[in-house]
């Protein structure tokens, strides 16, 4: 792969630049006031990190987490841009390129999580389960949508993604001017897209990274290929997108700690005693020791220094340390691998190695164990998955049987007011000329589209309002 095409600042509809508009930005730098600038962004505000409908101004949101995201992004841009210059010295790497990088890094921070629905990674879950038992008995015209939709498109929702879900949302379903969404560089899309392959090309024994989960819909199909024709990937990963991952997996393994220590489900004994004993388990080595040391140093500074809450001073100033460490890990892993990255055979995650490495696996075992695998989380997601289920039922009726020689009835109509007039018009615009089966396909997608437009609130406040709920 080459840094000219990985780079480019094509858009899917190109835009022709006006002169004499005294417009300095570079191209990226639009995306950025483009994304910033949206509701979709807007309403990650109010869309769970964690703890679902949680009422703390301190436990992170899908907003908060996506800007810590973008900030651990552009620093990864800069430090491996850096190794790449001084260090493995690729003479196609030219020095202005740093900034492009870190632009289009801070950028796709923000984006990776705009299209999850509510409720967090839990409403994947809901949304993947509730097709799979669902499709066999769901009809149009008495025959079974299983007989009617291709392998592709009912896997499509059967492996549900927030990720892919964001692809298509900036390429089609942000009504910016027309029907091309957001119409973002290709650059961009394509660090955003962390699994190239479909929904039918999923293969989580591959040992492969790129194959864990599917990249795009069936619906995104031609936008996909055109941003891997542009970009010269061919089914490669973008270099870009291992350290999106990176910059995600930094933010959320170390604030899933922080703030599940913030509402007493881990508290500091716990944490040092699983630190270390989950580190003698994975056979850490001195890095790893010295590390979790650390953070009883803070808490001995935090006693001297007579704080109110020692263990909290202690975990905070401890996670800012770990951060750092991590993104050292995950530079030197991107420059010590740069062939394998750049030739699109490196497999693995950059945070896979190390010392470091293993404190980023031990801090996301913590997180499952006390914060998402506990009774207040049980109890949270047990509600989500009503409202979930119950929104979905409806929806998913009312859409099959619109748009189709299938008669609606009044319930059903009204449900379909209720859908945004823009998904809706991106619907008409992309089913036009298409199969019945396609048609039917995109029709479903308008309703996942539509539940994954909303917050938490508004998902929660709908099932109320429509379930006769005062």
């Amino acid at each position: 792969m080459e840094w000219t095409k990985l780079l480019s600042e094509e858009r899917i509809r190109p835009v022709r630049a006006r002169g004499g508009s005294g417009d300095l930005r570079t191209e990226y730098e639009k995306d950025y006031h483009r994304i910033i600038g949206s509701a979709s962004f807007r309403r990650l505000q109010d869309k769970t990190q964690v703890f679902p409908l949680d009422k703390s101004d301190f436990i992170r949101t899908r907003l908060t987490h996506s800007l810590e995201v973008s900030s651990f992004g552009k620093s990864l841009g800069q430090n491996i841009s850096q190794k790449i210059l001084q260090e493995v010295k690729d003479p196609d790497f030219k020095p202005e390129y740093q900034g492009y990088i870190c632009d289009i890094l801070q950028c796709a921070g923000l984006l990776h999580d705009i299209g999850n629905p509510p409720f967090g990674h839990f409403g994947e879950t809901v949304i993947r389960e509730w097709f799979r038992e669902n499709m066999g008995s769901l009809r149009l015209q008495g025959r079974s949508l299983k007989e009617i939709l291709t392998a592709q498109m009912q896997a499509d929702f059967y492996e549900f993604e927030g990720n892919t879900q964001a692809l298509r949302l900036v390429t089609k379903l942000h009504y910016l001017v027309d029907e091309h969404g957001m119409n973002l560089t290709q650059a961009l899309l394509g660090t955003i897209i962390k699994y190239p392959v479909s929904s039918l090309e999923i293969d989580k024994e591959s040992g492969d990274i790129r194959t864990k989960k599917m990249g795009y819909y069936y619906a995104e199909r031609e936008q996909f290929a055109q941003i891997q024709s542009t970009l010269g990937t061919q089914g490669r990963r973008h270099p870009l997108a291992f350290v999106l991952e990176a910059a995600d997996d930094i933010a959320y393994k170390t604030a899933d700690v922080e703030d599940a220590f913030k509402k007493g489900c881990i508290t500091y004994g716990q944490l040092v005693r699983e630190l270390r004993d989950r580190g003698e388990k994975a056979g850490a080595g001195q890095k790893y020791r010295d590390l979790v040391e650390t953070l009883e140093k803070r808490y001995q500074k935090g006693l001297e220094r007579e704080v109110s809450d020692p263990e909290g001073y202690a975990v905070q100033n401890w996670i800012v340390s770990v951060q750092g460490r991590l993104l050292a890990c995950a530079t030197d892993n991107f420059a010590d691998h740069y062939r394998e990255i750049m030739e699109g055979e490196y497999k693995r995650e950059l945070l896979s190695e190390g010392d470091y490495g293993r404190m980023a696996h031990v801090l996301g075992d913590i997180a499952y164990e006390y914060a998402f695998d506990s009774k207040p989380i049980y109890k949270l997601e047990i509600a989500a998955q009503t409202i979930l289920s119950f929104l979905l039922e409806r929806f998913v009726g009312a859409a099959i049987a619109y748009d189709s020689p299938q008669t609606m009835t009044a319930v059903q109509h009204k449900l379909m007011t209720l859908i945004s007039d823009n998904y809706k018009a991106i619907y008409r615009f992309y089913s036009k000329d298409k199969s019945p089966e396609e048609k039917l396909y995109l029709r479903l997608l308008l309703v996942t589209d539509s539940i994954c437009g909303m917050t938490d609130s508004y998902a929660k406040r709908l099932y109320q309002e429509l379930s006769g709920i005062a």
